[in-house]
């Protein structure tokens, strides 16, 4: 029963190590006066035009910090209209400040999409005959003579057992996101406090992702 109850602990933990090693921090900075987020009203933004990417890692980003003390909000939740990944122009830039500073604003948390690659994986299988012990080309041993061939049940036409080459085509993704936090009560030059680098490979899910995600960026954020 110990041995049983040892497997499944050990199992469980592979799972979930699996399941976080899609994430990893890159690089990651922290200035002196990252501890003065604590006292700040934070709006958490992801950059993106993908309204479940948004919402996922908006509500995962602002929990944790919420989690740890922070006062954070997301920004779909107060700005629903907003297009974070959007150009603005001068007039909306200044539109926006006006808008975070009537609102009570004084930190944020932006999250963007770096770069992202995409890489094809082809493996090749089956494509010979199966039975008996191979032979030069691929083929099996009973094909070397005629009469050893003739005789034998897989040489007839209701027994071939030829298995037809099979391509499967994986395509790897691979995403670079950096999180930023920025102090707005400071002067324009000094206001990123806080910087985080990260690498994202083949995320299972939008939601399993955005969950481990924060959970590293919050901790690096914190150890750093």
């Amino acid at each position: 029963m110990k041995q049983i109850t040892k497997v499944v602990t050990l199992l469980t933990l592979a799972l979930i190590l699996q399941s976080c090693s899609a994430v990893k921090v890159l690089d990651s900075w922290k200035g002196d006066n990252a501890s003065s987020m604590k006292e700040k009203n934070i709006l958490v933004v992801a950059r993106t035009n993908d309204t479940q990417a948004r919402i996922a890692f908006e509500e995962e980003i602002a929990g944790q910090l919420r989690a740890k003390g922070l006062k954070a909000t997301e920004s779909f939740k107060k700005f629903p209209k907003l297009n974070p990944d959007e150009k603005p122009s001068d007039e909306k830039s200044e539109m926006i400040k006006t808008l975070l500073e009537r609102e009570g604003y004084n930190g944020v948390v932006i999250s963007v999409l770096k770069d992202y690659q995409e890489q094809t994986q082809t493996t090749t299988s089956g494509g010979g005959y199966a039975g008996g012990t191979m032979y030069p080309m691929g083929y099996p041993g009973y094909y070397s003579g005629f009469y050893g061939y003739y005789r034998f049940p897989m040489s007839y036409s209701t027994f071939g057992t030829y298995t037809p080459e099979t391509t499967t085509t994986r395509v790897s993704k691979t995403y670079i996101v950096e999180t930023l936090a920025y102090n707005l009560d400071l002067p324009e030059a000094k206001q990123m406090v806080a910087i985080v680098t990260s690498k994202i490979e083949d995320p299972s899910s939008v939601s399993i992702t955005a969950s481990d995600y924060a959970k590293l960026i919050v901790k690096s954020l914190e150890n750093k």
